[in-house]
């Protein structure tokens, strides 16, 4: 479920459906402080993309891994979602 918020800032920032639903399968989970749970992408779970879905498919969506989520934890939802600025080189990408 996604807030009105999230949805608001999702179309804000181009960020695409499917991004979000590989974020909420494949992303590293890691707590806020503030009652949310951030769902990024990392190394490993690059990695488990990589063999679920093929390397082409993760070079093609390269950009979509800078995205994350924040997420409720008392009820789920998607509280909002951008997009990291920081240009992060992942191992498991240029290795293949």
């Amino acid at each position: 479920m996604y807030t009105k918020h999230a949805q608001k800032r999702i179309s804000q920032r181009g960020i695409q459906p499917f991004v979000c639903e590989m974020l909420l399968a494949y992303g590293e989970k890691r707590f806020d402080g503030h009652g949310g749970l951030i769902r990024y992408f990392s190394e490993r779970s690059i990695s488990r993309l990589i063999s679920d879905k093929g390397i082409s498919y993760c070079k093609k969506n390269i950009k979509s891994f800078r995205t994350y989520l924040v997420e409720s934890t008392t009820d789920g939802g998607i509280i909002t979602a951008g997009i990291n600025h920081v240009n992060h080189k992942f191992k498991a990408l240029s290795a293949a």
